[in-house]
C-alpha cells in the first residue's frame, strides 16, 4: 500500500509561524516603533522650547519652578513636612488626616521616604524624620 504524503509546509510559512507564536518583532514592527519614538520626542522637545509643559498620554512634563518663582511642593514632600513638625513621631492616622492623603498613596509615600532614609520607623505606625 503506498502512503499518501501529507501537504508540504512551506519555509517562508513556517518561519512565518515561528515569528507569531513566540512574538518576534519583524523589520517593519521595530521601524514603527521607532518612528513613534521619534515623533514623541520631537512633541517633548518642542514643547520644552516653547515653555510650556506637554501632556504625553497621561505624563505630564513640566517647568521646575511655579510662575510664583516657588518649587512645586510635591505629595512625598508635604508629607514629609507633617512628620518633620513632630519631633517624637506622628502616627499613620494623623498623617493622613493632616495630609488628606487616601491610604494606599499615603502607604506608598512612607515606604518610599523610608527606603530613601528620610524617616525611621520608631514603632508600627508611628515615623519621625531622620
Amino acid at each position: 500500500m503506498v502512503k499518501k504524503k501529507g501537504k508540504s509546509v512551506s519555509f517562508d510559512a513556517m518561519v512565518k509561524f515561528f515569528l507569531q507564536y513566540y512574538n518576534i518583532p519583524t523589520r517593519n514592527d521595530i521601524i514603527k516603533l521607532m518612528d513613534k519614538i521619534d515623533r514623541l520626542e520631537m512633541l517633548i522637545k518642542s514643547s520644552l522650547i516653547n515653555g510650556k509643559g506637554a501632556a504625553i498620554s497621561g505624563i505630564q512634563v513640566s517647568k521646575s519652578k511655579t510662575s510664583t518663582g516657588r518649587t512645586a511642593t510635591t505629595s512625598t514632600d508635604s508629607a514629609l513636612e507633617v512628620i518633620k513638625r513632630f519631633r517624637k513621631g506622628i502616627g499613620f492616622a494623623d498623617i493622613q488626616a493632616r495630609t488628606g492623603f487616601e491610604e494606599k498613596k499615603l502607604r506608598n509615600i512612607i515606604y518610599r521616604l523610608h527606603k530613601m532614609g528620610k524617616i525611621v520607623r520608631k514603632s508600627r505606625g508611628l515615623y519621625i524624620a531622620a
